[in-house]
């Protein structure tokens, strides 16, 4: 069994010796109560209106009672007396409206379901992520047997490749190292590009995925693609020997993958 605590324990035993003491009081002065009025609206706080529908009701109780006595006492045994249906009970101001046809049972509780546009992660994302990934690897291997990989001889350290030039990815940071100072074209051109992206999110808080009401994310975007997309185009095509500018349609192209 559980163990009652202390505390409630002492607590119901002081509320049964004050029930206990309140009983031994009034015992005394039932006889006294009985004859004082239990209807009294001055002492009470019981409603007007209530009080008045008590009394009509027990006035009517009684004289039912009254009624249905000499009628079985005439009618012989096998008579059997019918009370008076009682009184409908009515408001303060006569209606008789009851609570449930008041209140809408919309409000009580809502049986339908409600849409909403998530669905879980797994399968629903993982799954088709896994498979794309599976097709990429698949069209990777194939590629690989059938083309060749264009790599250059063996290198060698008496000889710098002129021009050398970084990988056509990483030719973008190159052509910003010809026009500003390492710190500013290495650390903060790209940091202040990622920053712009990393906030693109909080600043468009646009949910539709039509490109008219998404126009600073779109425009933030497209801006710093065709930014690094200039850069890596100039460094692939228009720089030659000693990385200087030089026209593809007079000097050639010095680029290779």
């Amino acid at each position: 069994m559980t163990e009652i605590p202390e505390h409630l324990r002492k607590r119901a035993e002081e509320a049964k010796a004050k029930a206990a003491a309140k009983a031994a009081d009034s015992a005394p002065a039932a006889p006294a109560a009985d004859s004082a009025p239990s209807g009294d609206a001055g002492d009470s706080r019981i409603p007007a209106h209530l009080l008045e529908r008590s009394k009509s009701a027990k006035a009517a109780k009684e004289g039912a009672v009254a009624t249905a006595a000499p009628a079985a006492a005439t009618g012989g045994g096998g008579a059997v007396a019918t009370a008076a249906p009682p009184p409908a009970a009515t408001g303060p101001d006569g209606h008789t409206q009851r609570l449930l046809t008041v209140v809408r049972a919309g409000s009580i509780q809502d049986v339908k379901a409600t849409p909403v546009d998530k669905v879980h992660t797994w399968p629903h994302l993982l799954a088709v992520e896994f498979v794309a990934a599976l097709a990429i690897t698949l069209f990777t291997l194939i590629f690989s047997i059938f083309v060749n990989a264009p790599l250059l001889e063996l290198a060698n350290i008496n000889k710098t490749p002129n021009p050398s030039k970084a990988p056509w990815y990483f030719l973008g940071l190159q052509e910003l190292l010809t026009m500003f100072h390492p710190m500013v074209a290495g650390v903060t051109i790209p940091g202040m590009g990622i920053f712009l992206l990393i906030l693109a999110p909080y600043i468009d808080r646009n949910p539709s995925h039509k490109p008219e009401d998404r126009k600073f994310a779109i425009s933030l975007f497209t801006v710093q693609m065709m930014f690094w997309a200039v850069l890596v185009i100039i460094g692939s095509f228009f720089r030659g020997p000693g990385f200087n500018f030089v026209p593809p349609w007079t000097g050639g192209l010095f680029f290779e993958l």
